[in-house]
């Protein structure tokens, strides 16, 4: 054994990293920067200011969200930032679009399946089933996909509760949502008003939508994937693949994963294989969206 002085040995936590009290009144930047420097606090200040950054230099943003986001009740968080054009283009799964829908007709979703599934009732909604796809045929027949007919058709029919519709504020904005089904997941694919042909029709022209959304994205661009095990990181992985093969591939991106879990999909289809950089940010995201949310918007 050889001891040796601690300034030789050298640490890597230092004292100006540290966390900050945040005093009555402080503001969410206050908050934010009161976080220390150090692991998941300096890595969400480091997503918030990329995110920030890119907005301000109009560099694309994407938004990949599953169907937890929406259930969880973060439509107003997130209404704001598609408004304010901080988001390029947003891609979603089939469940997500039905609660999306549900909450702007109804201002409510989620059913109790352990109670519903019994009684033979579960996924049984006739006005979901006839409304996702209605807007799935839409889709198809005029050639717009799926996310940007489900969008028009809750503005058209002026849901009650359209406010709190992400699809509604990504029609209004003009920003692309793309809705990516795997056809017998949703309980909308159970009624007799589903047409595979016309789902698969739709959700593929929103895949090509999709693909031309991912081509633009720049070595400042950021794309922020939350709440998808699975379809989504394969979407995002081969409409990459597709750009790769092409010869177009998207730029070093910064990629940032926010769930709850550390899945296998998304840390390797979002944030290792295809990303020039990534974060992972692990925790509910009716915690961390709100304060990312907030974040962006502060540092605007």
């Amino acid at each position: 054994m050889r001891p040796v002085p601690a300034a030789r040995v050298g640490h890597k936590v230092r004292i100006e990293q540290f966390g900050t009290p945040v005093g009555k009144g402080a503001s969410v930047d206050d908050l934010l920067r009161s976080l220390p420097d150090l692991l998941a606090g300096r890595d969400l200040n480091a997503a918030i200011d990329r995110v920030a950054d890119a907005a301000r230099a109009k560099e694309p943003v994407l938004f990949l969200f599953g169907a937890h986001v929406v259930k969880c009740g973060l439509a107003p968080v997130l209404v704001p930032l598609i408004r304010r054009g901080i988001f390029s283009a947003l891609a979603t799964n089939g469940a997500a679009a039905i609660h999306d829908y549900e909450i702007a007709r109804f201002g409510s979703t989620s059913e109790n399946v352990p109670e519903n599934l019994p009684r033979g009732i579960f996924g049984m909604a006739e006005e979901t089933a006839e409304g996702l796809n209605g807007a799935a045929r839409e889709g198809a027949e005029e050639g717009i996909g799926f996310g940007e007919a489900l969008g028009r058709a809750i503005v058209r029919a002026k849901a009650p509760h359209r406010e709190q519709s992400i699809f509604a504020a990504a029609h209004e904005s003009g920003v692309p949502i793309t809705v990516h089904v795997a056809l017998g997941t949703d309980i909308v694919h159970m009624h007799p008003s589903a047409d595979g042909a016309a789902i698969g029709k739709a959700t593929m022209l929103d895949f090509l939508s999709f693909v031309a959304s991912v081509e633009k994205l720049t070595d400042r661009s950021v794309v922020l994937h939350a709440g998808s095990a699975v379809i989504l990181p394969e979407v995002f992985l081969k409409a990459v693949a597709m750009l790769q093969s092409a010869g177009a591939a998207p730029g070093r991106f910064l990629a940032v994963n926010l769930d709850m879990n550390r899945g296998y999909r998304p840390t390797e289809n979002v944030l290792r294989r295809p990303s020039g950089e990534g974060i992972q940010l692990t925790g509910h995201h009716e915690i961390l969206l709100p304060l990312l949310a907030a974040g962006i918007l502060s540092r605007l």
